[in-house]
């Protein structure tokens, strides 16, 4: 290994995590959108009871960083399914708007 990396595999970055965002948010649906600048991702819950449901997180991103996401949820898709058996999809979502 050169020097860069060394440098690199030895540098560690530690995240804070407030208590609310550590609980995490549960949703139904995902969204992408995307310019030649980012990638947005919208994740929102679908009520069960009526065909609404509420926005309730975004992720703006680089394409880059996009790319390192798609590859890590395929690499960790991959390890779940060594592990539990095949992902069987669900029926997809009806469409959905964004309304303020």
């Amino acid at each position: 290994m050169d020097q860069k990396t060394d440098a690199k595999d030895s540098k560690k970055v530690e995240i804070k995590v407030d208590e609310t965002v550590a609980l995490g948010q549960y949703a139904s649906l995902a969204a992408i959108r995307h310019s030649r600048e980012e990638f947005l991702f919208d994740f929102a819950f679908l009520f069960p009871d009526g065909p609404f449901g509420k926005l309730v997180a975004r992720i703006i991103v680089s394409p880059a960083h996009a790319k390192r996401f798609l590859e890590a949820l395929q690499a960790n898709i991959k390890r779940y399914e060594d592990a539990y058996g095949t992902i069987i999809p669900a029926d997809l979502p009806p469409p959905v708007d964004f309304i303020q």
